[in-house]
């Protein structure tokens, strides 16, 4: 009996040891601290609405952190998860900076016109939170345009754990809040 338990308690020790060993594939690092961000994120919002001129018919504090300023309203209805959305949008840093649009002018005027370049609506699926990945949008998309009608045009504040969180991007360094100017198009 006694080696019995010797032999549990050898075998619980071996499974410690190799639980605790540095190079456990299972520690996937730190965790991205969603709120901590977001809270970050909430300042640096309101600070950039202190000082951006956005001429606007109304405002959206979503509960989500997301800020939706409507310019124009659409006639048609709002999106809902499923739906396949089309827009034209330019989108910025907070410092003004133009990092991506599919607008050829624009890209052309911000040095982001490479040839071949094809300028189309933009189309994605608007999402829940749990299947974000298969939009073809950031999440903060999904969550903007669900509080526009069909036809709308505005601008579309997205704090970083909507967008790319710690990544850093080509033109967009980790933990930015975006500004997308939107014209909402259409949906199917």
């Amino acid at each position: 009996m006694k080696q019995y338990i010797f032999g549990i308690l050898g075998l619980m020790v071996i499974a410690g040891m190799i639980s605790c060993e540095p190079n456990n594939p299972y520690d996937l690092g730190p965790v991205y601290d969603v709120a901590g961000n977001l809270e970050k994120d909430s300042v640096k919002i309101a600070e950039y609405l202190e000082t951006a001129e956005y001429d606007s018919l109304y405002r959206i504090h979503d509960p989500s952190g997301v800020v939706i300023i409507v310019q124009e309203e659409g006639t048609g209805s709002r999106p809902f998860n499923g739906n396949l959305v089309y827009t034209n949008y330019v989108g910025k840093l907070t410092d003004g900076s133009v990092f991506d649009t599919n607008i050829q002018s624009v890209a052309e005027e911000n040095g982001l016109h490479e040839d071949g370049d094809e300028y189309n609506p933009f189309p994605f699926y608007v999402v829940s939170a749990s299947n974000s990945t298969s939009s073809g949008a950031i999440y903060g998309f999904s969550l903007g345009f669900k509080r526009l009608r069909s036809g709308s045009k505005g601008v579309i504040i997205i704090p970083s754990p909507y967008a790319y969180r710690d990544v850093d991007r080509e033109t967009i360094p980790a933990n930015s809040v975006l500004v997308f100017e939107v014209d909402f198009l259409g949906m199917d």
